[in-house]
Order: structure tokens, then C-alpha cells, then sequence
């Protein structure tokens, strides 16, 4: 017994193979980018690097690619330097 949304062996679902995201992550997506946008952009996330840098980090290593390639001949370097700021209002 066949219904009208039945598919025959081998045949192909509308919706099967490669998808991008889902609509509501690039609705959360577009509103987190927004409410950076709003908030400062880049002098936003400076802040927080400052503020919270444990929480930063781990954005960090979020958006950072996973895999880096070189050329044999000239080989990836990578230099990670944390630089620690100080604050003129804060007791010694």
C-alpha cells in the first residue's frame, strides 16, 4: 500500500544530499553578528579579551582554522604571543 509521499527504491527525497545550515542557525548566526555590530565591533571583543580572557580564548579557538598547511619549502611558522597589560588604577 503506497501513500502519495512513498518513494520507490533508489529514488532520490527531495530534501537528501548536501544542505547547507539549517535556517535557524543562520538566524542566530546574523543575530549574534548583529548584536556585536551594535555593541562595538572589534572594541567590543578587545574588551572582553581584557575582561574575560579565558571566555575569549575559547572564541578564539573556535573561529582559528583547525588544520594549517605549509609549502615544504617554506614551512608555516606560528608565533602566539600573549601580552599582559597593565592598569594604572590598579594597586601594586
Amino acid at each position: 500500500m503506497a501513500t502519495s509521499g512513498s518513494f520507490r527504491k533508489g529514488e532520490k527525497r527531495p530534501n537528501q544530499g548536501k544542505r547547507g545550515p539549517n535556517k535557524a542557525t543562520k538566524a542566530l548566526k546574523e543575530m549574534i553578528l548583529g548584536a556585536l555590530s551594535a555593541n562595538g565591533g572589534q572594541e567590543y571583543l578587545e574588551r572582553q579579551a581584557e575582561a574575560n580572557p579565558v571566555a575569549f580564548m575559547a572564541l578564539l579557538g573556535k573561529v582559528l582554522p583547525t588544520t594549517l598547511a605549509g609549502d615544504a619549502n617554506a614551512p608555516l611558522v606560528a608565533r602566539i604571543e600573549l601580552v599582559a597589560m597593565s592598569n594604572a588604577n590598579s594597586p601594586d
